[in-house]
């Protein structure tokens, strides 16, 4: 029995590459459709090893996290400054370095450390420099480009980032957290511990799965291109004795040698990509070649499943056609189709996906291969529907143009190919509705209200200690593209010089800068308020003693202070914070500068608030240039009112990227699909110009035959897709909330893809639009 099979899909695929020229064509545009859907599965088992990759570059050359570790100044050791900033959206990470001595550790990716006023830059951010336009960029890095960072030290090629050397940095260890001295490059505990919790994880699954049912789909539809054509062939076999189970193995055969065309195919179309994929970067993200190494055993499994789906599909799509010696069955009028089985997957799917409804993030993990079939059974349920639908459908179809009844009469004798050839756009559809259903509704639980007003300021400028907070307010000030600039500086007082038990908050700034954060009464030169917050206890209550003796900026063990000497005034009046204020940790005492000593000046933190014209384009770089001139340990950042976690927003940013891919998937299986249609009614279409038909209505029925199923298509999916991700949100247990805009704009998404392959597949719609297409040997 084995070996009748084996002979039998052998004999078939000999037919594919011995058939002529039309078998040639058929194979080839069956192995390019396989072939698509191939090298995007490849991609997708390249995906653990793309993120060990990149965890690995990140872990090799990490300095230090958040706290920097206490370590004594030796000939090995290094002092790194973190001072990240950014150009136009576009994140830049930048490194200070100043070696203690002769034998400090090498950032990784470049040969030597850099000499104050020297710099390391990557070979994105050396592009940019050196970009016609990019003066400003120049102006905020003024140091001596001497090498660039080689790939050990960069997690994507498009990655922009610098190594600066600078003298006397480790003046600033101790001052923040973003100046530490280390030993050596490389994380060694071994990463975080924090995992993702149940709906982060839920989503990843999802992620996956949505992205991936779409292309199993377009890979099945793809073994199937050029069916009629095949039938006919097959015909004569019966004509020369074969049985109809031979026939079927002959024909699966047939699509078993363009999937393994397709195979090899999609191995060079994966290839072909990922040497470009250097260049090309998604949504911030972007890799080295050597990434996409697909998991072997992954791998594997594509090269067994690919070829195995093509003789099941054949075998399954064929079970309703009768191949008689003269002739092919399929032409009369098929039995009609059946509604009750094709429900069964969906309502098996909501019953998997029943049992986690109201878990939420407290319920535990979701039982992933629930969820993966249940999603899986809903998405593929559209597959089995949507024939039924489309034959339902255009069997009511009434009169209309002579273009409308051509299309229709065609759809009505092929209803099955008509939704074979939407059904990869109705999955991508409907997973894509559930998915934005979904992150909308839990958007909430991952974005927090940061407590900045973007209206009252747009940018704030974090000064290191020892800067002139009021020059530096001036100077930014002055800078194109600020409309107003409020200098603020914190400090504190203590009841000791060395150690104090106690301590009390100093806000300083003028008084029109105070009253941005305060509402103040009448306020001059040397006054001082007490915030009505302020702690009523008593150790506070000594510290605000009037003629009380006190020191501003107390030493700490390890930490020294400037111990300036200073005397409580004698009228602090209480005012109240502001409702929108600058700042709202207002928690002691606000004084005007020369309230203070002028040694106690010395000892504080700036802090300055801008407002920007919103008609200057790039009013944010200036500013960040010219913080940069002022202090390179300045932190600029732009004010946000809310902000939302990394972890989710990596997530959504791996679906719009595996979603780029897919679309893009989509849209050159359609093509491939389009294009073999039309090649098999070549005849038909040269018969009708020959008697007169009229071009312009050839190609609106055509234009017909792809509106009619995906508008279909596309409400099937959004059925499904508001059904699943309803379930989806009840799981996850948020508020059911139907994002319109999110299922017009996935619905627009598809149908675009659509009308953009119909009109590419015009020029050769034309082409083969002429009485010559009757001609043959």
């Amino acid at each position: 029995m084995s070996g009748r099979w084996a002979g039998d899909l052998a004999m078939g695929a000999r037919f594919a590459f011995t058939g002529g020229r039309e078998g040639w064509i058929r194979a080839l545009l069956t192995a390019v459709g396989v072939g698509l859907g191939v090298a995007l599965l490849l991609l997708t088992t390249a995906v653990p090893n793309i993120l060990d990759a990149r965890h690995a570059k990140e872990a090799a050359r990490q300095d230090f996290v958040v706290t920097p570790p206490k370590i004594p100044a030796a000939d090995d050791t290094i002092v790194v400054g973190h001072v990240n900033t950014s150009w136009y959206g576009a994140d830049i990470r930048a490194r200070l370095v100043d070696p203690d001595g002769p034998h400090a550790p090498v950032p990784v990716g470049i040969d030597r450390v850099p000499a104050a006023g020297e710099m390391y830059v990557s070979p994105a951010l050396e592009k940019l420099l050196k970009a016609p336009g990019n003066g400003l960029l120049r102006e905020r890095l003024p140091a001596k480009v001497v090498g660039t960072i080689g790939e050990r030290g960069l997690i994507g090629p498009t990655e922009l980032a610098y190594y600066m050397g600078v003298r006397g940095l480790e003046r600033e260890i101790g001052q923040g957290p973003e100046v530490g001295r280390i030993k050596h490059f490389g994380d060694s505990s071994g990463g975080s511990a924090d995992g993702l919790d149940p709906i982060l994880l839920l989503l990843v699954l999802l992620v996956f799965v949505v992205l991936l049912a779409p292309v199993g789909i377009f890979i099945a539809t793809a073994v199937q291109l050029g069916g009629e054509r095949r039938d006919r062939r097959l015909a004569a076999l019966r004509l020369v004795g074969c049985d109809g189970r031979m026939v079927r193995r002959i024909a699966a055969g047939e699509a078993l040698a363009g999937a393994v065309l397709g195979l090899v195919l999609g191995t060079g179309f994966f290839l072909l990509g990922s040497q470009a994929a250097a260049t090309i970067e998604l949504f911030d993200v972007s890799v080295y070649p050597d990434y996409l190494t697909p998991t072997p055993a992954l791998a594997a499994l594509v090269a067994v499943a690919v070829p195995a789906a093509a003789v099941l599909v054949t075998l399954f799509t064929m079970r309703r056609v009768v191949i008689e010696p003269l002739g092919v069955v399929r032409t009369a009028r098929p039995a009609r189709r059946r509604l009750w089985w094709r429900l069964l997957l969906p309502v098996g799917g909501l019953a998997m996906l029943y049992p986690m409804l109201g878990q939420g993030a407290d319920g535990g993990d979701f039982n992933q291969y629930l969820v993966t079939g249940g999603v899986l059974a809903l998405l593929v349920g559209v597959t089995a529907l949507l024939p039924w639908v489309v034959e339902r459908t255009v069997g009511r179809l009434g009169d209309g143009p002579v273009s409308w009844q051509l299309a229709v009469r065609r759809l009505q004798l092929s209803s099955g190919t008509a939704a074979r050839m939407v059904n990869g756009v109705a999955v991508a559809v409907a997973g894509a509705i559930a998915l934005q259903m979904l992150f909308s509704g839990v958007q909430a639980d991952y974005t927090k209200n940061t407590g900045k007003d973007p209206h009252r300021a747009q940018m704030e400028v974090d000064l290191p200690d020892g800067v002139q907070v009021a020059a530096a307010g001036a100077e930014l000030k002055a800078a194109k593209g600020v409309k107003g600039a409020v200098a603020l500086s914190r400090t504190e007082y203590g009841d000791k010089r060395l150690d104090p038990a106690n301590t009390m908050q100093v806000v300083v700034g003028d008084c029109a800068a105070l009253r941005e954060v305060a509402v103040l009464p009448a306020c001059r030169e040397g006054d001082a308020f007490l915030s009505a917050t302020w702690s009523d206890d008593p150790p506070a209550r000594k510290l605000l003693t009037p003629g009380h003796a006190v020191w501003v900026g107390p030493s700490y063990s390890g930490s020294p202070g400037v111990e300036a000497p200073w005397t409580v005034p004698a009228k602090l009046p209480k005012v109240a914070a502001r409702k929108d204020a600058l700042s709202t940790d207002l928690n002691g005492v606000l004084v005007t500068p020369s309230a203070l000593p002028a040694k106690a000046l010395t000892a504080l933190r700036g802090t300055v608030y801008l407002r920007l014209d919103t008609a200057v384009p790039d009013a944010e770089e200036q500013v960040r240039t010219v913080a940069m001139g002022i202090a390179p340990l300045a932190y600029t950042w732009a004010w946000e009112a809310t902000t939302r976690n990394p972890k989710y927003d990596t997530i959504r940013t791996g679906l719009f990227v595996g979603a780029a891919a897919v679309l893009a998937l989509i849209g050159a299986s359609l093509l491939v699909t389009q294009l073999e249609q039309l090649r098999e009614r070549r005849k038909l279409l040269s018969a009708l110009i020959a008697f007169g038909t009229r071009r312009r209505t050839l190609t609106l029925s055509v234009l017909w035959q792809s509106a009619i199923p995906i508008a279909l298509g596309l409400l099937l999916a959004a059925a499904v897709g508001l059904t699943l991700g309803g379930v989806l949100m009840k799981m996850t247990a948020v508020p059911l909330r139907v994002d319109w805009v999110s299922v017009l704009s996935m619905t627009g998404f598809g149908a675009g893809v659509v009308v953009a392959v119909t009109l590419l597949s015009l020029p050769p719609l034309l082409r083969l639009m002429r009485p010559d297409g009757l001609r043959t040997e």
